[in-house]
């Protein structure tokens, strides 16, 4: 379906829901609600160069090694694999009514980070150094992982961590990022940028850090101003793993985990990546948050579900019949090897 028939579907189910319904379906691990026929469902899985965590998969080179080939045409004829085998195992898994973490098919992938500080211990999930080329291969991601057919998403990409993301692994929880604003457009925003305005992911996670005194799942400039505002993004944003309790407890940018709770969504973060937005019924009663600003986050939310074809007849949705014979099969083995050769 187009985004606005999803778009009007999501408001009206939304619309059902009560405040308890409601702040319960905003955490990345959302229970079923059967008296309006959600299914539970966990937004979190990981595809940086295979389907991670849920079994077998074919794996590809690290992101480092993707980003040293420099074939676009080839990437994004892998990331469309990896989402083949992510709807094999979300397929299968779905009949057996297990949809505990890693079975989705929202993926937190790729990892769109400028690598300049070896001291991060992620950098290997990064494209490297370059901006431009990073741009280019998260496109590829995106588009492959995503797909072309005009109604329905194959999977859902991520571009993270936004922004200004890569500094030293042991201070992640509350460093503050400080760097030019030329260093901020030329470096650090231009991937983004493209994945949004180019290549229209649908998906977007806010970094651990703070940039300029302000954490990053919380930035009105970042969340409102440039990526809702300047960019038109219409997709969902989801915090990085924990990331909205760093804001009362590393950050101290916040004075208890309720403000910070209803200033995460306020913001602009609709999905948490934690246990803390049941905390958003205290805010509504406190007065600092209301329904209305949190059915906003919630209606981006099942626009994604909807545009998966989560609740459409599976002969409606051709990447429901996917079964398991893609995962880890000769063509898709065959490209793992030849992007291996390539990033040599």
């Amino acid at each position: 379906m187009n985004r606005t028939e999803a778009r009007e579907k999501a408001t009206a189910l939304v619309a059902q829901m009560t405040i308890e319904e409601a702040a319960s379906q905003l955490l990345h691990s959302s229970p079923a609600i059967p008296r309006l026929g959600i299914p539970a469902y966990d937004w979190w899985s990981e595809a940086l160069h295979g389907v991670a965590r849920a079994g077998t998969a074919t794996c590809y080179p690290q992101a480092i090694g993707l980003g040293a080939t420099f074939d676009r045409e080839l990437l994004q004829k892998i990331a469309g694999s990896i989402a083949l085998e992510a709807r094999a195992k979300y397929n299968a898994y779905s009949r057996l009514g297990d949809r505990t973490r890693y079975k989705g098919v929202t993926m937190w992938s790729p990892n769109i980070n400028i690598f300049r500080d070896p001291r991060w211990g992620r950098g290997q999930e990064c494209y490297g150094e370059d901006p431009y080329l990073t741009g280019k291969m998260g496109t590829a991601i995106v588009r492959g992982l995503e797909g072309s057919d005009s109604h329905y998403l194959k999977a859902v990409a991520c571009a993270k961590h936004y922004a200004v993301h890569s500094g030293p692994e042991g201070n992640r929880h509350y460093f503050d990022a400080r760097t030019s604003l030329y260093d901020l457009w030329d470096t650090y925003l231009p991937a983004f940028r493209e994945l949004v305005t180019k290549a229209k992911v649908h998906g977007v996670m806010c970094a651990y850090n703070r940039l300029e005194g302000q954490p990053c799942c919380g930035h009105n400039e970042l969340l409102q101003d440039i990526l809702r505002n300047q960019w038109k993004f219409d997709g969902y944003v989801t915090s990085d793993c924990w990331a909205v309790k760093d804001f009362a407890h590393h950050h101290k940018t916040h004075s208890n985990d309720v403000d910070a709770v209803a200033d995460a969504v306020l913001k602009g973060t609709d999905l948490e990546c934690g246990d803390l937005y049941q905390k958003l019924q205290q805010g509504v009663q406190q007065g600092i948050i209301s329904e209305k600003d949190i059915n906003v986050s919630l209606a981006r939310l099942f626009k994604i579900q909807f545009k998966l074809g989560m609740y459409d007849p599976a002969d409606r949705v051709p990447y429901a019949t996917i079964g398991r014979e893609v995962i880890e099969c000769d063509a898709h083995k065959a490209h793992a090897y030849k992007m291996a050769q390539e990033s040599m």
